[in-house]
């Protein structure tokens, strides 16, 4: 049998066992050991962004995935449950759609309506059998045409969206419908973020169905490099929150590890820092050093007027969050399109 000195000794040791495992626990649980983030729409502007902000940010005992559209198709069933089946995560973040500017918008209201809802239905049916947590993007877009200012995340089913992008409104939209249904149906942590227009690198500068300023970016480098006008579509009079997608990203990791909440969040800049789009396009120019003619065509359409939204959520859980200036951030957008002209999305 044992004396007293031996047993004491060994109660020692387990304890110390205990309190080493206690704080390999606690370690384990703030570098996120056993968390594997797949991110759907990984290879676009965004998702791009969150990788370069992961890298840069850190992501200990965090495995992160980046999907594009050669990984599975998201629109088939069959094809996301077997991009779930191959990652098994722990958290989505759902930034695929089929996305594009005003005209684009006008054209394909239909697909951008089927395929987002499919996209849409399927990842979030795919969450709850693995019991993910997700967040998803939606788009001020989503938020009512006739309504008052600064519109927050109260007022995104007070009426019907722009009639110029209602396909892809809707579809979005039903992303907060469903996440109330499936937290009360089956108790899923399920969220949105509801960013502003987005730009930076590695966007989509297709002059007829992106967004407006890569669009822009394009047109003004095809202006210098020509010698011709540079043209802007529309008056120039509509006004815009724009958001680097470098802070764009950093605020939706953010989200994804600390917000939980089924209420979606407006990540935006402040409604002090909304511009025209004759101002982006003057900021493009000086960027570009594009020291031609600037023309505004007023045959084409300037689509909704302003849609101003309101930070004051965020900044209330966020308060010392910096945004890029526009100026810098339109500089560091214009460099990279300039650098990479040959293999952008055009």
């Amino acid at each position: 049998m044992a004396d007293a000195e031996t047993i004491r000794s060994l109660v020692e040791q387990i304890e110390q066992l205990k309190a080493q495992n206690g704080v390999l626990t606690e370690q384990l649980a703030k570098t996120g050991s056993g968390t594997t983030v797949v991110v759907t729409g990984g290879t676009g502007l965004v998702g791009r962004a969150v990788q370069a902000v992961v890298s840069e940010d850190g992501h200990a005992g965090e495995n992160w995935v980046f999907l594009g559209s050669k990984d599975g198709d998201l629109r088939s069933m069959q094809a996301t449950k077997a991009v779930f089946d191959k990652h098994k995560p722990t958290h989505v973040l759902h930034l695929a759609a089929f996305v594009g500017g005003l005209f684009r918008n006008l054209k394909y209201k239909v697909d951008f309506y089927r395929d987002n809802m499919l996209m849409n239905d399927n990842v979030m049916e795919c969450s709850k059998a693995y019991n993910v947590k997700l967040v998803s993007c939606l788009s001020t877009c989503i938020f009512p045409d006739k309504t008052t200012y600064p519109i927050d995340e109260t007022m995104i089913h007070n009426g019907p969206p722009h009639k110029s992008n209602e396909g892809y409104a809707y579809a979005k939209r039903m992303l907060d419908v469903m996440n109330h249904c499936y937290l009360d149906q089956h108790g899923c942590k399920f969220t949105s973020v509801v960013p502003t227009n987005i730009y930076g690198p590695h966007d989509n500068f297709n002059i007829q169905d992106g967004h407006v300023i890569p669009g822009l970016i394009h047109k003004c480098y095809i202006a210098k490099e020509t010698g011709g006008d540079f043209s802007i579509w529309g008056s120039g009079s509509p006004l815009r929150q724009f958001i680097y997608s470098n802070d764009l990203a950093r605020l939706m990791v953010w989200t994804l590890r600390e917000y939980d909440d089924v209420e979606p969040i407006i990540l935006s800049v402040g409604e002090a820092d909304e511009v025209s789009i004759k101002d982006v396009a003057l900021m493009i120019a000086e960027a570009m050093e594009f020291k031609g003619n600037i023309v505004f065509d007023d045959t084409k359409a300037d689509g909704q007027y302003k849609k101003t939204a309101s930070n004051e959520k965020l900044m209330k859980l966020r308060p010392d969050f910096r945004f890029t200036s526009m100026k810098d951030g339109l500089k560091m957008a214009v460099d990279w399109f300039v650098a990479n002209h040959d293999t952008a999305r055009k």
